[in-house]
């Protein structure tokens, strides 16, 4: 039986998983005005998931509609056992496929041997991706158990950690086109993903290639894969205040972007109000409210709101006095 990945027409475009960026309720967004090809979750710890009561609070961020089909459920951890039990129950949760995080910077991730920690254990990587593909097979299912990595951790390492990575038949392998050293700091070094497609040609596997950083929009997107030869790309802070990124559609006007905003954070307050801060939402406020008159004295009344209701009202106020 095909999974869900040899099904999508190439090239594809999917979401990248941002903490505190890419919950239920912004895919919700993304989903009604720019569907990606495929949803990602937000990162969610596999040593959480393994432990009881962190794993109530986590399970909030495994949340996602039916409409959001085909989603990827990211998780991050070094501890096989641990990864074992987070692939099994991501799962049972119906998701379509589980994504192994091997490419976060964040310091707090790598003490734990995870993220872009791996690239520097590549037998540990291994046996967390076999602990994965088991929890998988322990739920009865066979649901993808790909990865999302960056091409080294100090240099470009695309013939040694890539390579191996491989070698593991992975259905799906996301490359971050920098290194960990690199962060965001640097452009992302899209020439080299030819080498990356070359490799997998010349090793002979079928595993599809998704190119990831820097693509601001789709058709930059359609553009980086017709240079490199991937079968897709992922678009991550493009998103930001553009839940219309996949549709390659524009809001018609300053009031309809305010009003999906409005919207984004009505679904925000109804769905993980009584779980989250409610300051996870001016993030995104920064990216809705900008590039257009009184953007900057707007955002600024916007930052001191606590509540829906507050910002309905400055919303409609601001259009008062700008009506386009």
């Amino acid at each position: 039986m095909k999974n869900f990945w040899e099904k999508l027409n190439k090239p594809f475009f999917v979401l990248a998983p941002m903490a505190d960026v890419t919950d239920i309720a912004f895919r919700q967004v993304i989903g009604k005005y720019g569907k990606p090809d495929v949803f990602w979750t937000e990162f969610v710890s596999a040593d959480g998931l393994a432990h009881p009561k962190a794993r109530e609070k986590l399970l909030i961020d495994l949340r996602y509609e039916k409409n959001e089909h085909p989603i990827v459920a990211q998780i991050f951890g070094s501890n096989p056992d641990n990864i074992r039990y987070a692939a099994s129950l991501c799962t049972e949760l119906g998701f379509d496929g589980v994504d192994i995080n091997m490419g976060c910077p964040d310091r707090s991730v790598e003490k734990q041997g995870a993220g872009a920690c791996m690239i520097k254990n590549p037998e540990i990587a291994k046996a967390v991706i076999e602990a994965a593909r088991e929890g998988v097979k322990s739920s009865g299912k066979d649901i993808p158990v790909s990865v999302k990595t960056r091409i080294g951790y100090n240099k470009n390492e695309i013939n040694t950690w890539i390579r191996f990575l491989l070698e593991l038949d992975l259905p799906v392998l996301t490359v971050h086109l920098r290194t960990r050293k690199e962060m965001s700091l640097v452009p992302a070094h899209w020439e080299l993903m030819k080498d990356i497609v070359a490799l997998r040609d010349e090793l002979g596997k079928k595993t599809l290639i998704i190119g990831n950083g820097d693509a601001v929009d789709i058709k930059d997107a359609k553009k980086k894969v017709k240079e490199s030869g991937c079968d897709g790309v992922m678009l991550g802070r493009a998103i930001f205040g553009n839940p219309w990124l996949f549709s390659g559609k524009e809001p018609k006007n300053t009031k309809e972007k305010l009003k999906v905003m409005i919207e984004h954070t009505k679904l925000f307050e109804q769905k993980l109000g009584e779980h989250k801060n409610f300051a996870i939402m001016k993030k995104h406020y920064k990216a809705y409210v900008n590039g257009f008159d009184g953007a900057k004295e707007l955002r600024m009344r916007l930052m001191e709101s606590e509540t829906v209701e507050e910002i309905e009202q400055k919303v409609a106020d601001f259009l008062k006095n700008h009506p386009k």
